[in-house]
């Protein structure tokens, strides 16, 4: 998930706009993925050089996820298809149990 930011200042776009659209883009590739057959999905997300971005897009980068598991977790469980994080996550917002399951 690079150049999200790049991606909305090429075309003129707030940098959040491009990690909207780049989350919109993950859970398309999720769901191709899923059809296919792809057992397994890494996704790599947040880079620790990008906590010097300004503290407002930091705060929205880490409620991607959050938001992403709001309107996307009905098809995961659906697809049977299982979400972990790996790496430092204690930075993450908290997710609800649901979530974990």
């Amino acid at each position: 998930m690079d150049g999200n930011g790049r991606w909305a200042k090429k075309r003129k776009m707030p940098r959040i706009k491009g990690h909207y659209e780049g989350m919109q883009t993950i859970k398309k590739i999720t769901r191709v993925a899923s059809d296919i057959g792809v057992k397994y999905l890494t996704l790599y997300a947040f880079s620790t050089e990008n906590w010097s971005r300004p503290e407002s897009e930091v705060n929205y980068i880490m409620n991607l996820p959050v938001n992403f598991l709001k309107t996307f977790l009905p098809e995961l469980i659906e697809k049977n298809v299982k979400v972990e994080t790996i790496g430092f996550t204690d930075k993450l917002p908290k997710i609800n149990d649901r979530s974990n399951k």
